[in-house]
């Protein structure tokens, strides 16, 4: 399978050593492109990554040292799957996988909410209004260009992590991330052929000041509910997409007269 043209422009830099950095940084400027195309769909779910694609998408010179540096990293984030003798390629989307991530970041994100409240001091408060204020301007409609949406996605990143930083617990945090990261795959996925949720501003918003006004056990309830509900309604298309999917394998020719 061919990979798809990404979303987002040419590598400035073609080589390890142009990149200032070494293969470091090269492999983390690719593992970077290759999660936005990921997470936005233009690697769909299941592709096969070639490395000789993925290099001339990518214009890298000879080297494959960087590219399989970033796909390895990718792949502890549970964003690629590595196949002994067989490469790479993007993890597939499940129900199983989806409740999976979904019931995980609701303990976690949930574990270092509670501790942020507990830990958080004034300056803590105030980002969390900033990061809110940030989010709300963000303009989200449907049908809107690529790079509006993912203005939008920076933004709400921003502030589901601004929510938990304050836990003073980077292992933690960076958990979050990773389950963040997949969940929102899915719901990227979903909102593709579904209109957006009018109700999400409202949820971040009472999220939000129960945060700051110390009330952990209201605050940990909203973002479960934040969370779940987005679930439910992904889940709910996957199974009615599956059901259709074997329907449409279980349908046999009509046989004809004698």
């Amino acid at each position: 399978m061919e990979v798809r043209h990404p979303a987002y422009p040419a590598l400035p830099v073609p080589s390890d050593e142009a990149s200032g950095g070494g293969t470091e940084t090269l492999a983390s400027s690719l593992a970077v492109r290759l999660r936005r195309a990921i997470m936005s769909g233009e690697l769909r779910p299941g592709d096969k990554l070639k490395l000789e694609a993925l290099r001339e998408r990518l214009g890298l010179l000879p080297s494959r040292g960087p590219l399989r540096e970033a796909l390895s990293r990718l792949g502890a984030e549970g964003l690629v799957l590595i196949e002994d003798q067989r490469g790479y390629r993007v993890a597939p989307v499940s129900e199983k996988n989806l409740v999976e991530v979904a019931t995980l970041r609701v303990h976690f994100e949930s574990l270092a909410l509670r501790y942020a409240i507990a830990r958080g001091d004034r300056k803590w408060e105030s980002e969390i209004i900033a990061a809110l204020y940030r989010l709300d301007k963000i303009k989200r409609v449907d049908g809107a260009p690529a790079e509006m949406q993912e203005e939008w996605e920076r933004g709400h990143r921003d502030f589901h992590n601004t929510l938990i930083t304050a836990c003073d617990m980077p292992l933690l945090v960076n958990y979050c991330s990773t389950l963040h990261d997949l969940n929102d795959r899915y719901r990227r996925l979903f909102l593709a052929r579904n209109p957006f949720d009018r109700n999400v501003k409202d949820e971040h918003e009472k999220m939000a000041q129960a945060a700051v006004s110390r009330d952990a056990d209201r605050a940990c309830a909203l973002l479960e509910q934040h969370i779940e509900r987005t679930a439910v309604n992904i889940r709910e298309r996957l199974v009615s997409a599956g059901t259709a999917q074997q329907a449409g394998r279980g349908r046999r020719p009509r046989a004809t007269p004698d």
